[in-house]
């Protein structure tokens, strides 16, 4: 929605303010300074007038026998009063002392304003070194973060001193650049990986036509040989471009919401994995309960999809994976658990970025981007995202979603095992992304039961 232009007069009230106002700011607290210090001057100085021109000081001392008995014919008449007399000259001395007293008001005034001006010139210039000595470490901040760049990147403020809001800027601006560092490391890290992982399929795309071209003797059988194995390459390639273009999407955000059932998509990525399980020679076992949750269909079923595809990919002979879905403490939770080889726990944090893989096999069709597409899905959509390493080799995965509908209380949905029993509020330091889901134990602290297949 468009909002309501201002008005002509305000626009340009604004823009005559706004060019009459210094751009600098050591200007405006000079300013500011200096007009604080003439209107407290002012004020003062109207203080001052009005209480020395309360008692105006005009006295008239007169002497005769005209006064009370007791008095000694001595009499006081103040600027107010007129003296009980045709004494000329009586009145002509209390004419002469409001003269002088006016004078005196006038002079006090004048001599009081050139002090006031004489103090204004000396208080702009003491404000115009104050803001400079203000201002001062901002201008050595601005200098030091005009010389960073990337190739400098690693450079810090570094601000000492006491612990005012100008150190809390510094030390902001140092976590900024901190951050910015470490999200320029890894954009680095991905363009390379990236042209690693493309250009490996297109050195062997070249190495297949040029042996194409340079073998006279070759027959339809090593051609078809080439052109197959050079579809394989091409299909790897698309995948992982494929890849990358969700990977880039889903950590743009999400441009709508709509309602997800993630059961039913959990459900349908198990049946469309159950061929490639067969066969490997694995088993998948689920347990789904119905939950819904808000967010993008095809996005939450690339993340399922993903994680069902890294347990087929990371797994043993006769190893198993399971999947399931339900409700943990208000959450939409999935989880994912295979087995497979040992995963050093300070690794696990790792698989999540990208083209981070246990075992760099060439032609295995994985790049290293399956978890990281989950982790940039579950932050989109507000999830909670934990992964731990099984002590007898594997991966448990799980993702909470928030919950777009609690199930009924005590209504079931067919076999399942029961749930954690909560989330906890803090997550270790290798946490992937969010808090973590604790793991799942019986009543003597042992592993919880496994279902059957």
């Amino acid at each position: 929605m468009r909002l309501p232009s201002r008005p002509p007069a305000t626009r340009f009230r604004t823009g005559t303010l706004s060019r009459l106002l210094p751009r600098r700011v050591r200007m405006r607290l000079t300013l500011l300074y200096g007009s604080l210090f003439v209107a407290s001057g002012a004020v003062l100085l109207i203080i001052t007038y009005l209480l020395v021109n309360r008692s105006n000081g005009v006295h008239v001392f007169s002497r005769g026998g005209t006064g009370a008995v007791g008095d000694g014919g001595v009499h006081m008449y103040n600027g107010t009063e007129t003296p009980n007399t045709t004494d000329s000259f009586l009145q002509e001395q209390q004419r002469q002392a409001l003269r002088q007293h006016a004078a005196m008001m006038h002079d006090l005034l004048v001599e009081s304003g050139i002090a006031l001006a004489i103090m204004s010139v000396i208080a702009i210039g003491l404000g115009w070194l104050v803001a400079g000595r203000v201002l001062r470490p901002l201008r050595s901040m601005t200098s030091s973060i005009q010389r960073i760049s990337a190739r400098n990147m690693h450079e810090r403020l570094a601000v000492e001193g006491p612990g005012d809001e100008l150190k809390d800027l510094a030390d902001t601006v140092d976590g900024l650049l901190g951050r910015l560092e470490t999200a320029l490391a890894s954009h680095k890290r991905f363009v390379a990986n990236a042209a690693h992982e493309l250009r490996t399929p297109l050195t062997v795309e070249h190495a297949l036509l040029e042996e194409s071209l340079i073998d006279r003797d070759a027959t339809v059988d090593s051609f078809r040989s080439n052109f197959e194995r050079l579809l394989v390459l091409s299909e790897q390639q698309a995948r992982l471009l494929e890849s990358l273009l969700t990977l880039s999407s889903s950590e743009r955000g999400l441009d709508h919401r709509e309602p997800v059932e993630l059961a039913e998509l959990t459900d349908r990525a198990v049946l469309g994995c159950r061929q490639e399980a067969e066969r490997r020679g694995l088993r998948v076992r689920s347990e789904i309960r119905p939950v819904g949750i808000w967010g993008d269909p095809a996005l939450v079923e690339r993340l399922v999809a993903n994680l069902l595809d890294n347990a087929l990919g990371y797994n043993v002979p006769d190893g198993w994976v399971r999947a399931s879905t339900g409700v943990e403490r208000g959450w939409a939770v999935v989880r994912v658990e295979n087995t497979g080889p040992e995963i050093p726990p300070e690794r696990v944090s790792r698989l999540f970025e990208p083209f981070q893989r246990l075992g760099r096999i060439a032609g295995d069709g994985h790049h290293g981007l399956g978890l990281s597409i989950v982790r940039s899905i579950a932050a989109a959509h507000g999830a909670l995202l934990n992964a731990r390493a099984r002590p007898q080799g594997g991966l448990v995965v799980e993702v909470a979603f928030p919950l777009r509908a609690v199930p009924q209380p005590g209504r079931q949905y067919g076999p399942h095992r029961h749930l954690s029993p909560a989330l906890t509020t803090a997550a270790p330091d290798h946490a992937p992304r969010g808090r973590l889901l604790p793991k799942e134990q019986g009543p003597n602290g042992t592993p919880g039961p496994r279902p059957h297949s």
